[in-house]
């Protein structure tokens, strides 16, 4: 298995592997699905602001992708990021998202990155669970901020610390 940066040949297998996530599940609130064009301008959204967006990649099929970018606007969250890590339901449990965060990780902190977040459904113990186990703690639950087949649900917010460098200087 490899993780590698994605390229236009995955915009296709990227849909394909988040739209039924997007479809029929409580991981994400989105419920609206992706295209392939969605899936390129993403990618290049990422590359021009300087944003990872990797695939997981075994015989040449692409397994699942993880991206992030800044956290909120504005220059004070400049070293704070949020994640997405998706997976095709056959990867999960293989430990193909360990090796796409392990990549999306170190390529945050080569950026400087000091905190990374993941938001989380509170309707995906397993999506909490995993965080947990590679060192993302809960800091926060926010009660019904989504809404999706017709119902209110729970948001909780997890967060690592990649560095405890103080970054104070870099801001200068």
């Amino acid at each position: 298995m490899i993780i590698r940066r994605a390229a236009q040949k995955d915009c296709l297998a990227i849909a394909g592997i988040w739209n039924p996530v997007l479809r029929d599940t409580l991981i994400t609130f989105n419920p609206v699905e992706k295209s392939e064009a969605d899936i390129a301008r993403l990618l290049a959204e990422k590359e021009a602001g300087g944003w990872g967006l990797f695939v997981a990649e075994d015989a040449g099929e692409v397994l699942g992708f993880a991206t992030y970018g800044q956290f909120r606007g504005g220059l004070g969250y400049q070293f704070t990021a949020e994640h997405t890590v998706i997976l095709a339901e056959a990867a999960r449990g293989r430990g193909v998202g360990r090796l796409l965060m392990d990549k999306l990780e170190g390529h945050a902190r080569a950026r400087g990155i000091h905190s990374m977040f993941a938001g989380v459904s509170a309707e995906n113990p397993g999506g909490i669970g995993f965080h947990q186990a590679i060192g993302y703690q809960i800091v926060a639950v926010l009660p019904e901020v989504g809404f999706k087949f017709d119902r209110w649900l729970d948001l909780t917010l997890m967060q690592k610390r990649l560095d405890q460098s103080d970054n104070a200087a870099l801001v200068g």
